[in-house]
């Protein structure tokens, strides 16, 4: 895609919004090429996404950020705007499980996931050949069961000194602590291997076995303070039948695991994802 400005926008819904930031644009010669707005009726809150050509507009992305601020203050604006030239910073943490770390290593290889991977975090040393052949540093950060504060230091301090912009939790199974939930809100992305809110903690798919459902499902969601309830970005499901054993299903449910957790990656990578509460907007 084309280098963009991307603008995303949430404020009160009014009249006028898009004109508004239509014609701030034309008038500097900007040529917008992807537009999304959507008013929530329930709230009365507006989302607004554009992409801008870069080459369209007459200064650069710090002029832009200033020349923008009066109609974001006269609206009362949570916004933000980046410049699709500069990849974002994803550190991936995982465990023994390979499938979707596989996968997004694979697409970030492929140039499929526009953005660095600085470092993968993994609390066992099973996956370390796969993420080095790949030519990324790989921690590995052992836990203690009875006492994880040491490890989850060691994962902060990593966060830190790479300056990542994003984590996510390629199968990672450990509960990230409420303090590191808050520091990174918004920014914590995990799989889980269940359709949320079912069957939400350990063992999803020997859950859904035992109640007998027929379908299985994977969401990738924002972490939050509570257990696999934070902001939903992408879900998708997998018929099954009373023939499946839990085998079948772990099996089945992980290429729709890393499908979906995929796709919810690259929305965030592309400012795709506007935070509503306990909810996601997602143009």
């Amino acid at each position: 895609m084309e280098p963009v400005y991307r603008l995303t926008i949430s404020c009160p819904d009014r009249v006028g919004i898009v004109a508004r930031v239509g014609d701030f644009f034309a008038a500097h010669g900007g040529w917008i090429v992807q537009a999304n707005h959507y008013s929530d009726p329930a709230t009365g809150r507006f989302f607004m996404r554009h992409c801008v050509r870069l080459d369209s507009l007459p200064f650069d992305l710090q002029t832009l950020k200033e020349k923008f601020t009066p109609i974001a203050e006269e609206f009362d604006m949570d916004w933000q705007v980046r410049d699709s030239r500069v990849k974002k910073k994803l550190i991936l943490m995982a465990s023994r499980e390979s499938h979707c770390l596989a996968d997004l290593l694979h697409r970030w290889h492929s140039n499929e996931l526009s953005c660095d991977i600085p470092c993968v975090i993994s609390n066992h040393d099973t996956l370390r050949d796969m993420v080095e052949w790949h030519g990324i540093p790989f921690f590995h950060v052992p836990v203690d069961s009875a006492d994880k504060a040491e490890h989850f230091a060691r994962v902060n301090a990593i966060v830190e000194e790479h300056k990542a912009d994003a984590i996510v939790l390629a199968r990672y199974m450990q509960i990230i602590p409420p303090e590191l939930c808050d520091r990174y809100h918004g920014q914590v992305i995990n799989i889980h291997h269940s359709f949320l809110p079912s069957f939400v903690g350990a063992k999803p798919y020997h859950q859904a076995a035992e109640r007998g459902v027929k379908l299985i499902g994977a969401t990738c969601h924002y972490v939050t303070r509570e257990l696999d309830a934070g902001p939903i970005i992408d879900q998708d499901v997998i018929r099954i039948s009373h023939n499946d054993t839990v085998d079948d299903m772990v099996r089945l449910g992980k290429d729709v695991e890393k499908m979906v957790l995929a796709r919810g990656v690259r929305s965030h990578l592309e400012d795709r994802v506007l935070l509503h509460g306990n909810k996601t907007i997602v143009f």
